[in-house]
């Protein structure tokens, strides 16, 4: 506090010393004070190097030495030797202060003072010859005085022969010549340096001295300083030079105008109504200077910086030239306010423009370059809406520079596949690699859909998916050894006004073109001259990568194409489940299974076959042995190269392994019905002859069972020669014409959801495909049915002795429930095997009970369930086909409403 009071207290003496004006409550008295106390704030000098004010004081002694100064020299040098006694820390800073306020010491310092500071040393009397030899006989009789013969014996001779005969004069140092102590220089040799009249008029011209001020009060209120025009004109200027003026004020980022000025000749209404029109102009131009005066890092923001720096420039150059209008001597020029702001509004058109785009870009610096564009970008389109063609131009070349340079990511990108963080906010990230190829171009590049307004200027959003996708062809390539430098073909063409605009006669028809449209076909243009051409090579390659032979592969294992090596997987799968063993979903016996299977197929890799089981507990398994859904627990996965895996995705290869395992729950159904034999309506073993009500029962089980198989065998030519057939050929013929790997992509993704929602596998259709399940479920449950009432070992044919045997068997067993009784049946079979001798294996797991619901009545309700069933599946598949509109569906539905009639009531 006592250091600011100080202070504060210098500065008041300091400000009255230099105004010769002690009131310190005047209010320019404050206005200096302030202005002071600011600038002492806002600069903080450190100490004074005492080195170099000893340096200066040693070079000032020697000055005076060299002028034949010694006395000051020596007088220097006594004071400094006395003043280092009496040393203090201020001491450098006061001799610098002196050094500073010194002028001409060697021409100007008197001799008061420095005499008698050498009166003791002048008291002494000085050494003369004549104290030394006081007679003059010393060395008389020497030849000492003798003109000594310098030629004599001299070494030049040895180089007279060759010395030249022009002579070179010698040029001696002329020595420097100190006046006289007493010689004055007369005044006429100094100019004066002062003009009276030059300095009248500059002191005239200062309007706001205080001895300037002519105050004329109108009334009791109002108090004017009445200038002229060209002064006013004057402090307009420079105000819009962005210097300090008297007339206009700077406050809070605007531009206030003194009331206290007006001019001579002018109400003063008016006049402040034109200063308040060129503040506002140049509050506008303050803040693109205070802009520009701002380091900026974003590349794209740099280049808009330089444009606008350009701008204000010729806005300058403009002010210079009023200024050598109105000073120039030799030419009338009129002083004219409005003439001034007229040209002054023309001239800043373009600053007032980006002056309101650069406060709309300090609002949000996050999106600088998206919003610095896309801001140019709407100006550029007025501008030529509007036919003002010298904005256009101007403005139409700043977005392009800053285009351009806000495009050098976006080039990088698509012409080496690399991304460059450095270059600011760019549209495409770099995801997860986890170094898998498999998930490359899905996985590696991300385009950020949910800040994609942000980052993308509005202009780029149509191509931006060309642009991603040139870049990840390239990366593609590249791992396929391929790389981007050695693709010749690639473009680099220039984007600037002029060729969007060229400078020639069809320019003209060019401008009558929107903007906008030009430049999307400009950039569209310069994207596919990169796209086109990595696209068309990655397409080449993947075709190299056997891709159509891959898309057959996953038929052939998935959809069932080829029956003779599908039938064979499914005949031992299905023959383990029914014989109960525990190793039908060992996945390394399926494994091998499927790869025997399929190595008659040789564009098959039956390598990268691999089958799969989920494991789930023991009690879940026990009850879906008689189910088809135990099928669910296996999987085959065939390993696809990385190049057509990046195009068949997960996804897609999900819906194959739903799609085959459905097929597969088709063809258990089938298999346990075509494996049951019936008996005929005449027993050709001569056994026991069969009763009217058996001929009833076993005519109703013929025609549930030829139902059955009918509803079987239409679900899966519906499904094979329909749907997939034809859902695969236009799939093939779609990835044949597509264009490039997106395109590839979307297509085979849109032919697998069409799969799907045909094969009544997506979640909107799960009643009737649980609906199908149950009624595929019901075979199996019919096949049991008639192995019990027959007594027929489901895998051997048994002598008829023991089908009555086993029939008998059956019925006194307890066990009234379907599925789940193979430990039982299991120990049963085993022990007649072995003590009977019987050819009964321990595969006949199944146990129905004819006590409570004899054989007729479970027919009878099996016949219920499959039409209770059908209906509702037929009734969905109307209702559903009606709403989507998918004709498969209905025609699946008519198909199981054909024998609707036929069938039996």
């Amino acid at each position: 506090m006592a250091l600011a009071a100080s202070t504060s207290t210098l500065t008041d003496q300091l400000i009255a010393a230099v105004t010769k004006n002690p009131d310190q409550s005047a209010l320019r008295f404050r206005s200096l004070k302030r202005r002071v106390e600011e600038a002492l704030r806002a600069k903080t000098h450190g100490r004074t190097d005492q080195f170099a004010v000893a340096r200066q004081l040693e070079g000032l002694r020697e000055k005076f030495q060299i002028l034949d100064r010694d006395d000051l020299a020596d007088a220097l040098g006594q004071r400094l030797d006395a003043l280092e006694e009496h040393r203090r820390s201020w001491t450098p800073e006061i001799l610098s202060l002196l050094l500073l306020l010194s002028d001409r010491p060697a021409q100007l310092s008197k001799n008061i003072g420095v005499e008698s500071g050498l009166k003791s040393a002048r008291s002494k009397p000085a050494l003369t010859w004549s104290d030394l030899d006081a007679e003059g006989t010393a060395y008389c009789d020497d030849e000492i005085w003798e003109n000594v013969d310098f030629a004599a014996d001299s070494s030049d001779d040895d180089f007279s022969t060759v010395s030249s005969d022009v002579s070179i004069p010698k040029i001696l140092p002329e020595r420097f010549t100190v006046p006289e102590e007493d010689y004055v220089i007369p005044e006429e040799v100094f100019a004066g340096g002062e003009d009276e009249d030059l300095l009248a008029s500059i002191k005239d011209a200062q309007f706001w001295a205080v001895e300037n001020r002519s105050a004329v009060s109108h009334q009791a209120d109002d108090y004017s300083r009445r200038i002229t025009e060209l002064q006013m004109i004057r402090e307009i200027v420079f105000m819009l030079q962005g210097l300090p003026t008297s007339i206009f004020w700077r406050l809070d980022e605007g531009v206030e105008v003194d009331r206290r000025y007006a001019l001579m000749n002018a109400s003063k209404s008016a006049t402040s109504s034109l200063l308040k029109s060129f503040g506002w102009i140049g509050a506008r131009v303050d803040r693109l200077r205070r802009f520009i005066k701002v380091p900026q890092s974003v590349p794209c923001i740099q280049t808009f910086h330089r444009g606008v720096e350009d701008c204000l420039g010729g806005f300058d150059s403009f002010l210079s030239s009023i200024h050598e209008r109105y000073l120039r001597q030799t030419m009338v020029t009129p002083v004219s306010l409005l003439q001034l702001l007229e040209d002054v509004r023309n001239e800043s058109r373009l600053l007032l423009l980006l002056a309101e785009l650069v406060s709309e870009l300090e609002e949000k610096a996050y999106a600088e370059p998206v919003k610095c564009l896309d801001k140019l970008y709407d100006l550029v389109c007025i501008k030529q809406a509007t036919c003002d063609d010298d904005e256009f131009r101007f403005l139409g070349k700043l977005f392009f520079a800053c285009f351009e340079t806000y495009i050098r990511p976006i080039r990088l990108w698509m012409e080496t596949g690399q991304l460059d963080s450095v270059e600011g906010t760019f549209f495409i990230q770099e995801g997860d690699k986890n170094d898998d190829l498999h998930t490359l171009w899905h996985d590696w590049y991300t385009m950020d859909e949910s800040s994609r307004l942000l980052n993308i200027p509005r202009f780029i959003q149509p191509v931006a998916p060309k642009i991603f996708t040139a870049g990840k062809s390239l990366v593609f390539l590249r791992h396929l050894n391929i790389h981007p430098e050695n693709l010749g073909q690639l473009g680099k063409a220039s984007l600037t006004f002029q060729d969007v605009y060229p400078e020639d006669a069809s320019s003209l028809a060019a401008f009558c073109l929107p903007f906008s449209e030009l430049l999307e076909s400009a950039f569209e243009k310069l994207v596919d001259a990169n796209s086109s051409i990595t696209t068309r090579i990655l397409r080449e390659e993947l075709e190299k990568c056997d891709l159509w032979i891959s898309l057959q592969a996953l038929e052939l294992i998935y959809l069932g194409k080829d029956m003779s090596v599908s039938s064979t997987i499914d005949h031992k799968i299905f023959d383990l489940i029914d014989r109960g063993r525990g190793a039908w979903n060992d996945r390394f016996l399926l494994t091998e299974l499927a790869q025997t299977a399929f190595s008659v197929i040789p564009f098959i890799d039956t390598s990268q076959l691999i089958a799969r089981s989920s494991k789930g507990s023991h009690r879940d398994l026990d009850k879906s042995y008689r189910s088809v859904e135990i099928l669910q627990a296996l999987s085959f996965d065939y390993v696809l190269p990385w190049p057509v895996a990046n195009i068949v995705t997960k996804d897609a290869t999900a819906v194959y392994q739903r799609v085959g395992t459905f097929l597969m729950q088709i063809r258990r159904a089938k298999y346990t019905i075509t494996k049951q034999r019936l008996r005929g309506d005449h027993n050709t073993t001569g056994t026991e002859p069969q009763s009217g009500v058996e001929d009833r029962d076993d005519a109703l089980g013929y025609a549930l069972r030829h139902n059955l198989l009918w509803f079987i065998n239409v679900l899966y030519s519906y499904m094979a020669d329909l749907v997939i057939s034809s859902t695969m050929d236009a799939m093939l013929k779609a990835l044949a014409a597509a264009t490039d790997v997106d395109t590839m992509i979307a297509e085979y993704g849109v032919y697998m959801h069409s799969l799907e929602d045909q094969c009544l596998l997506s979640k909107d259709l799960t009643p009737i495909y649980r609906a199908i399940i149950n009624l595929l479920d019901l075979c199996i449950y019919f096949a049991d049915v008639q192995a019990t009432q027959h007594g027929e070992n489901q895998y051997d044919q048994s002598t008829p002795a023991t089908r009555h045997r086993h029939r008998r068997s059956l019925g006194r067993s307890t066990n009234n429930t379907y599925a789940g009784g193979d430990e039982n049946g299991a120990g049963e079979d085993d022990t007649d095997s072995s003590e009977s001798g019987s050819d009964l294996d321990e595969g006949n797991t199944t146990m129905v009970s004819f006590i409570e619901s004899p054989y007729l009545h479970r027919l009878k309700d099996l016949k219920r369930q499959f039409d209770q069933l059908l209906a509702f599946i037929v009734a969905g598949l109307k209702g559903v086909g009606r709403v989507e509109g998918q004709y498969s569906w209905e025609m699946l539905a008519e198909r199981l409403e054909w024998r609707k009639e036929s069938r039996m009531r």
